[in-house]
């Protein structure tokens, strides 16, 4: 029996659940300090800015520039071989985090730094949903 490649699964943590449960539902969540309104991202449990324990889980815009991006030519995983090369973007997002994830510009688009960005979402095999970022006008 053969099956096909499959991305490996995240596996979340106490602090991380929100966060994978809101992208299983196409919403981008982040942690905000319950004290001083600080956004974080990645989830965890401690305030970097003022070491509140407290946090709760706001919606987020979905909209940032381009900070940064990388060509993969060689994939980490089996399941995205068939895929090379594809773009890996860090994005500045509205709520002054940053979110590392698949950028995906329309055909013959170069990406720039600044470029005006959205979360998208893409389903995938194995039950779980990863954010994707496309150009704000694609």
């Amino acid at each position: 029996m053969t099956t096909e490649p499959r991305i490996a699964a995240p596996e979340p943590t106490r602090d991380s659940q929100p966060y994978w449960g809101a992208l299983a539902r196409h919403e981008l969540m982040f942690q905000r300090c319950a004290d001083c309104g600080t956004w974080r991202h990645y989830p965890r449990p401690v305030c970097t800015h003022c070491f509140s324990l407290r946090s709760e889980w706001q919606r987020a815009s979905g909209r940032g520039t381009l900070h940064s991006w990388t060509t993969i030519h060689h994939a980490y995983d089996s399941a995205l071989r068939g895929e090379t090369p594809y773009l890996i973007g860090i994005a500045d997002m509205e709520e002054s985090v940053r979110l590392a994830c698949r950028l995906v510009p329309p055909d013959g688009m170069s990406p720039s730094i600044g470029l005006p960005l959205r979360v998208g979402f893409t389903d995938q095999a194995g039950g779980f949903t990863l954010p994707v970022l496309h150009p704000a006008g694609g």
